[in-house]
């Protein structure tokens, strides 16, 4: 007879900064990792330390013992500590994902500077599992993976279950919705199963007979795996004594500490034909929906929204750039990295999703700011690069030339605004308070100007206001020189400025101001409540703010559209519940009050102001709740009888030839425990919505499975969220807005601006009172609309993309150059608009990088070109694959092309 193999596996799950500071964890960390070392310096029957899948412990270890370097770089060689695949555990749903190519490369790096990696992708505990894991595995080099959450393990006598998202063993098949697979092991038991084994004979009978039995009830082979450790466990030292004594006590079993590796390739040897399949993203669905903690999307609003800004600046702006317009030579690839490395540890699942103590979030904004003032020195560097090659002498002389930038994917369209140097007074020519008089002077001057294109032909735009302010340059060969300088505030308006492109344009001074019967007479808005371009007619209500709209071109009408929604919540940072009571306030309730803010013929600014009374918070219950650590379920919280207003002001904005209607939001919350959200019900009779999610567009149902108890069914998303049916469809785009729900009885999209609550959650009573988000807030989102066909769908799916990302500008001097006035570093066409580019970048060879994926389920041709090159495919390890560039896309594949530079 075989003798089952029970293989152990050391580890301590290390959450880097939780429900401590980063610096707390630290320093049990490194006591941690000194008695690892002894450890494996002292007992040659320990197998190996699994350093929880994140290579960062390795830096926060060695920049508190430098000195141990040598230690650790022997121990991962001889495989005594199994480090990677990734840089750091991080959230699936909630970064970007070129964040998750990062996450597997600088891990990978990371790992190998010092030995091998660990063969296996590990998600233990991601609040929830994304569909592409399986595709992104595979362009890592990897084809199975380890995770805690998603699937739920039925154990049916080794029956194979008929639902999605469920297993009858631990291990199952995970395929993608490129149909890519990987072998998927479930933690049915947790990655805790093994935890603290005794060594007293009699303690060790009771534990390893229920222990043998719970893994055995899912396992599909005689490989049981079993977790030796858990939430920043110590390592147990007397593991291989443990293990010593347990196969005394059970002979018909061979235990062995052992590693991931090892225990991978025993299992692959002996799986079972009827394994489970599942499919696409993992997250719980067919549980009673509580503890999914997919809430977490609306935990700390600002840190999505600032995450969704830096993102932008380090990929979409300094990252492309530098790759387009420096020379490879010059590519500050270790600066770039080292920005990566800052902000992959706000990725972390338990720093951007929002869930840890204020100290944590704290820190982590500290981050960004680091992130982002890296970002912007690589950006106008590349920009200076650019701007510095660009012909500007084609413009006449006394013009004040100035450059636009579309780093996008998509042509942009609407009003651009720009800031153009007119002059400036050295300090080394006279004193600082002479030189702001005399720019003060010229500022003061009414000088008249317009803007011109390189044919000297009139483009639309105007200035809005001048200004005179204190600058520096610090150049690389001298010393700085400092300066005052007097400015042009300009609003220009571009139409259809091509995708990856730049545009030059210039202020030329002109003598005599525009008549007034020459001047911009059109309007977008009318009698100071509707809104209208040849796409989109909106009509706000002066009763009670809601909107009509008419989309023009598919002739449909949405009443009752941006109404704003506020509500309880008792519950934590994790989950949102609301309060017993469900007392909810609507903005409908009372009349707003309408401004116009601009109004011409290429853009309407409406002014929405809506007063909300609102609860100040909850009652008193709550705050017993939350002491006695009652679990939110079981919660019987209302909100206060005590109000306070809150006052919103949403600007409307509607651009001459946008099909997008914009809404921003600001005001000042002072309440406490609540949750607001903005409704758009859409009548659209679909059993589903897609959202894009981790290069993926994903399908996910209205209504939940029958297992789901939750109220809710808040979802996650990146950039948008779309709801339609077979002839016309809405898609509401964001930034930062990560929560969605759809609400099956109408369609109503429902997007959370806001939730505010005072607790941690979890394991114990942690308050949190920095996550009511106290203080001046902003929300920005945007409603599309679309017709029958899979092209038109997709249009609005990138043009919710694109809107995220802004239009760069930068003035410059008139001078010769080798570029000319407009150009484009790549071009892309796609089959129905589908495919969605995530980022450009060099590689280690000088050659730039193009990477995105295809939107749509079905497969698409794309051509991606730089310059004439059409590049060749390659993975996340920029390794060539033996595929064709042009070879059609399959459904939801990502692609990585490479050109040359």
């Amino acid at each position: 007879m075989t003798k089952k193999k029970v293989f152990v596996i050391s580890h301590s799950h290390w959450d880097r900064e939780w429900y401590m500071p980063f610096e707390k964890h630290h320093l049990r960390l490194v006591k941690l990792l000194d008695e690892v070392l002894d450890l494996i310096d002292h007992d040659p029957k320990f197998n190996s330390f699994q350093l929880d899948g994140q290579a960062i412990i390795i830096d926060d270890y060695l920049a508190v013992r430098p000195e141990n370097e040598g230690r650790i770089r022997q121990a991962i060689a001889a495989g005594k500590l199994r480090v990677g695949p990734f840089y750091v555990l991080q959230d699936d749903f909630l970064i970007s994902p070129e964040a998750h190519v990062k996450d597997f490369q600088i891990g990978r790096a990371t790992a190998e500077k010092y030995g091998p990696m660990m063969g296996i992708g590990y998600f233990p505990d991601t609040f929830g599992n994304m569909g592409q894991t399986p595709q992104m595995l595979r362009l890592a080099g990897l084809d199975a993976v380890a995770f805690g959450r998603g699937v739920k393990p039925t154990g049916l006598n080794n029956q194979v279950s008929e639902a999605a998202f469920e297993s009858s063993f631990s291990e199952m098949k995970w395929s993608g919705p490129d149909q890519s697979e990987v072998l998927g092991i479930l933690f049915a038991n947790w990655y805790s199963n093994g935890n603290e084994i005794p060594t007293d004979p009699a303690a060790a009978k009771i534990y390893w007979t229920q222990k043998l039995a719970d893994v055995e009830k899912y396992a599909s082979t005689d490989n049981l795996l079993m977790m030796n450790g858990v939430d920043h466990q110590p390592v147990q030292k007397d593991v291989t004594k443990a293990l010593a004594v347990a196969q005394e006590l059970f002979p018909d079993y061979e235990f062995i500490h052992s590693n991931f590796d090892d225990y991978l390739a025993a299992v692959k040897a002996d799986l079972p034909e009827n394994l489970s399949e599942v499919k696409g993203e993992l997250t719980s669905q067919e549980t009673d929906g509580w503890y999914t903690l997919t809430n977490t999307a609306s935990s700390r609003i600002y840190l999505k929204q600032k995450n969704t800004e830096v993102q932008h600046e380090l990929i979409t702006e300094a990252t492309q750039l530098a790759a387009a317009f420096l020379p490879a030579a010059q590519y500050p690839k270790d600066q770039l990295t080292y920005a990566w490395k800052l902000l992959l540890q706000n990725d972390i699942h338990d720093s951007i999703t929002g869930c840890s103590v204020d100290e944590v979030h704290r820190e982590m904004m500290t981050r960004f700011e680091k992130v982002e003032a890296i970002a912007q020195s690589i950006r106008d560097e590349a920009q200076a690069a650019l701007t510095g090659q660009i012909d500007t002498s084609v413009f006449p002389e006394g013009t004040r030339p100035f450059v636009l930038i579309n780093p996008s994917d998509m042509p942009k369209t609407g009003t651009v605004k720009v800031e153009v140097e007119l002059d400036r007074a050295l300090f080394a020519d006279g004193s600082p308070d002479a030189q702001f008089a005399k720019m003060q002077l010229i500022e003061q001057r009414k000088r008249h100007y317009q803007i011109i294109d390189a044919n000297g032909q009139p483009q639309s735009g105007r200035i809005t206001d001048f200004t005179t302010r204190f600058g520096a340059d610090l150049p690389e060969d001298r010393f700085r020189v400092p300066y005052m300088a007097v400015y042009a505030e300009v609003e220009v308006h571009v139409d259809e400025l091509p995708a990856f492109s730049w545009q030059t344009l210039a202020l030329q001074e002109v003598k005599t101001p525009r008549y007034y019967a020459d001047r911009d007479q059109g309007r977008i808005i009318t009698n100071g409540h509707i809104l209208e371009n040849k796409w989109i007619k909106a009509e706000v209500s002066p009763v009670d703010g809601s909107l009509i709209i008419v989309d023009k071109p598919n002739q449909r009408t949405y009443t009752r559209q941006a109404i704003f929604e506020d509500v309880g919540d008792m519950g934590n940072e994790y989950i949102f519940k609301e309060t017993a009571d469900q007392r909810r306030i609507y903005s409908t309730d009372q009349a707003p009050v309408l401004h116009v803010l601009e109004n011409n013929s290429q853009r309407g600014v409406l002014e929405l102001t809506a007063t909300l009374e609102i609860p100040v918070g909850a009652d008193a219950q709550l705050d017993y709740e939350q002491r006695a650590v009652i679990d939110i379920t079981h919660r019987q919280a209302r909100r206060s009888q005590e109000t306070l207003k809150l006052v919103l002001r949403t600007e409307i904005t509607l651009d001459r030839d946008s099909r997008q209607l914009s809404f921003k939001v600001s005001y000042n919350n002072q309440a406490k425990n609540h949750r607001l959200r903005v409704l758009f019900p859409t009548q659209i009779n679909s059993g589903e919505n897609e959202a894009e999610s981790i290069f993926e567009v994903v399908k996910r149902p209205n209504v939940p499975s029958r297992e789901w108890e939750n109220e809710t069914n808040p979802q996650r998303q990146q950039a948008f969220v779309n709801v339609h049916d077979s002839s016309t469809g809405v898609t509401v785009a964001n930034y930062g807005l990560n929560e969605y729900e759809v609400l099956p009885e109408d369609g109503t999209i429902a997007l959370t601006l806001l939730r505010c609550t005072g607790e941690l959650g979890d394991w114990g009573y942690f308050l949190t009172p920095e996550a009511q988000c106290l203080g001046a807030q902003t929300a920005e989102f945007a409603l599309l609309f679309h017709g029958e066909t899979e092209a038109d769908r997709m249009t609005t799916y990138r043009l919710a993309r694109a809107s995220q990302i802004p239009v760069l500008s930068q003035w410059l001097e008139r001078h010769p150059g080798d570029r000319g006035t407009t150009g484009q570093w790549m071009s892309l066409q796609a089959e129905d608009h589908a495919f969605a580019v995530t980022g450009i970048e060099q590689d280690a060879h000088g050659k730039i990088i193009a990477r995105g994926y295809n939107m749509s389920q079905t497969d698409k041709k794309v051509t991606l070109k730089h310059g004439a090159d059409t590049g060749e495919v390659v993975d996340f390890l920029d390794r060539p694959m033996p595929l064709a560039a042009d070879t059609k896309l399959r459904g939801a594949e990502i692609r990585s092309y490479r050109f040359n530079k």
